[in-house]
Parts: C-alpha cells; structure tokens; sequence
C-alpha cells in the first residue's frame, strides 16, 4: 500500500473535493483520481462516493478514515525520529554486551564524539544472542561482544580477553566456594572453566549474569565473586575490593563482530577501532 495514496485519501476528506485535494497536494487531478482508484483496487470496495459537487465517505472509507489517519502518523513519527540531525553524513549503530560498555563501548562513543562529529551513533545493550540476532537483522552494524560471528559478510576480530578474578568486600576472604560466595554468570566458557575448578563444589544460592549488578551486592552484603579485572580495579585501588589471591583466574575473549557491508565504505572507522584496541 502506497502511503501518498492513503495520504491523498485524507486530504480528499479534509478538502471535500478531489479538485481541493490535488492543489493542496500540488498534484494533477488526474494524479488524485489514478491515487484513490489504486486505493480502491487493492481493497477492493469502493472509499468514496463522488459527484460534481464533492465527495463523501462509503461505509468502507468510513471504517478505513481512522487507519489511514494512524497508519500517515506512524510514518511521520518514524520519519521525524530516523532523520539525520543537519550535518550528519552516516550513522553507526553499535550493538554491546552489558559488561563491554566500560572501557570498551564508552571509548568508542567518546572517541566518536571527539574525532568523527559528523557521524550519528547509536549504542544499544544486549546479551550476545541478541547480538547476534540484531546483527542478522540489519539492526545493528557493529557488536562487541563475546562471540565471533560466522557467516558471509561478517568479520570477527579479537580485540582483548577480560581476565576474570575473584574478588571480594572483605579483606580475609579465602578462596573456597562458600555461604558468602555469589556465582557471576560470565557466559558458556566461564562455566565450564569455573566447573573444572570447582569440582564438587555446591551451587551458589545467588547468581547474578552481570558486573555491574554483581559489584553493587558485593559490597552491599560483604560477598566474594568473579569481576572482570578492568571493571574491579577502580574499587581495587581504594580498598573498597580486595582480590583474592588464592583463587584462580579466567579469561574470556572479547570480539568485535561487524557487518562488512555496513563498515565497507566508513573512513573514519580503522581509527575508532583503534582507540578501543
């Protein structure tokens, strides 16, 4: 369906002539009649009674006065909302795990600001599924995550792998999986890595899938779990964490997946890479 012949349908009513309707649309009236007959065809019932002195609402044009109205108002807001600020020349859409926003998708941002003004940016969080999902759909161009993507027309790039390490809001804590011990769901690798290490070990009555989350009850209740080392150091630094040095430590791959077709033809891009890197 054609959004300029619901459009003229519209005008036709507000008008209350096909003639008013064609000069406020700027069109010819064969241009609004050819509109409303396209309209009618694909529906296939008749919109409007028309004569020489006007034109009136059918039953059916009645029923569809409401959905055109809904329908025309959708696409402004989408419209208004897509548009380019003035001197915009691209836009990037950039998918980012929850726990890659820190150090990682802020410098991206950041450095996007700073050296590349003209180009609009969307960041948007999300689990590496969904990630994936959106990199599918076109949605996003770019994800960093911590899965490689593998299909024709994506390229995965290893930017750092996030050592994961026990920490803890006592200074005492010992190593063993115990009451005040919280499970930090770090994804399909960590669990596996955490099982060999932890053989026999009881579950953790609290799992918390992220850092952020996990560092806020950590010291809220005086708890041990695994951070990404990058994410506990500011705490690290001012004694509000301490490591627990016993414990092992993990590692987990952190990737940059990205859309050659959407990244192909941006100049700017090697250099915000780069920055992240």
């Amino acid at each position: 369906m054609n959004l300029d012949d619901l459009h003229t349908f519209l005008e036709i009513i507000n008008r209350g002539t096909l003639s008013a309707a064609s000069a406020r649309l700027h069109v010819t009236p064969s241009t609004v009649t050819a509109r409303i007959n396209a309209l009618e065809g694909q529906l296939g019932c008749q919109l409007l009674h028309r004569n020489k002195s006007g034109a009136e609402l059918t039953s059916a044009g009645f029923k569809l006065q409401r959905y055109a109205q809904l329908m025309t108002q959708l696409w402004r807001q989408a419209r208004h909302e897509l548009a380019l600020p003035p001197g915009v020349v691209s836009v990037c859409n950039a998918g980012v795990a929850f726990d890659l926003w820190h150090d990682l998708g802020s410098r991206f941002l950041e450095h996007l600001r700073q050296h590349s003004p003209r180009v609009a940016s969307a960041i948007w969080p999300g689990e590496d599924q969904q990630l994936q999902r959106w990199l599918d759909l076109g949605l996003v161009d770019i994800a960093f995550c911590y899965l490689v993507r593998v299909g024709e027309g994506y390229a995965s790039r290893l930017l750092f792998e996030d050592e994961l390490i026990m920490v803890s809001a006592t200074a005492d804590a010992g190593a063993e999986i115990d009451g005040s011990y919280v499970y930090v769901d770090h994804g399909d690798e960590f669990r596996r890595q955490h099982v060999e290490a932890f053989l026999g070990a009881d579950p953790s009555p609290v799992t918390i899938a992220a850092s952020d989350w996990a560092l806020q009850y950590l010291q809220r209740h005086g708890a041990k779990g695994y951070l990404p080392k990058r994410i506990a150091a500011p705490w690290l630094a001012n004694g509000r964490l301490h490591r627990v040095a016993a414990a092992p430590t993990f590692a987990r791959r952190v990737y940059l997946v990205e859309s050659m077709r959407a990244v192909r033809d941006w100049d700017w891009y090697p250099a915000a890479v780069a920055a992240v890197q």
